[in-house]
């Protein structure tokens, strides 16, 4: 998934930024609410983590501003308050699941897993298409029985493509939720990527077929 990570403490930010990106996903960061409307009027993301005590605008009015305008990101809120009242105000306004600090990164990194799930309609972690079984909690992927090991962009690429199996995806669909606005991209690393996943599943998992002009479809057998 591509996730923004909207959080004032820099430390805290760092933290989540690493456990996140060891698990395959791209991410990026902002500190203020008004950056992540910003940032959020332009990329797109899966996951939104949000902390509630932002230094310019709150973390509810942020929420409140891209619902309004219709962003289905997904959004985990962050908070260190502990009142009922806030956590109640947070889901009505659009928030998928809440967190209050401090907490275990362990528990955030299964939060996080469960949103995906979620977003993929599939409450179960573990998916198969054809001879391969992708475990997302994990994040181990078999083929016919076989171990595959992947690095952290070819997992993104895959865990886009299987969200989507048998569909076409575009290249900037891709692109997108592959890799963070940090991320030092050459203009064929998608390329690259793809190829070497498509090796590692070959000779029996499914397919990975290029749709030339537009993107590319995972089959699903």
């Amino acid at each position: 998934m591509r996730i923004l990570i909207v959080e004032d403490d820099a430390a805290l930010a760092r933290a989540i930024i690493a456990l996140l990106r060891v698990a395959g996903h791209a991410v990026d960061h902002v500190c203020c609410g008004e950056d992540a409307l910003s940032v959020l009027g332009s990329e797109p993301y899966s996951l939104v983590i949000l902390d509630v005590g932002l230094p310019d605008i709150d973390g509810f009015e942020v929420l409140a501003r891209i619902r309004a305008r219709g962003d289905q990101a997904q959004v985990l809120m962050l908070t260190a308050r502990d009142g009922l009242d806030d956590r109640v105000r947070g889901l009505d306004l659009g928030a998928d699941d809440y967190l209050r600090k401090p907490f275990e990164v362990e528990e955030l990194e299964a939060r996080v897993r469960a949103l995906g799930r979620r977003r993929g309609g599939d409450a179960a972690p573990e998916v198969r298409i054809g001879t391969m079984t992708i475990n997302r909690s994990t994040g181990r992927v078999e083929v016919d029985g076989r171990l595959v090991e992947l690095r952290r962009r070819e997992w993104s690429v895959l865990e886009a493509l299987s969200a989507r199996a048998g569909q076409i995806v575009s290249r900037e669909t891709l692109q997108a939720e592959v890799f963070g606005f940090d991320d030092p991209v050459g203009s064929n690393a998608l390329e690259v990527n793809v190829t070497r996943l498509r090796s590692k599943l070959a000779p029996d998992g499914p397919a990975i077929r290029t749709v030339r002009g537009v993107g590319y479809m995972l089959d699903r057998t």
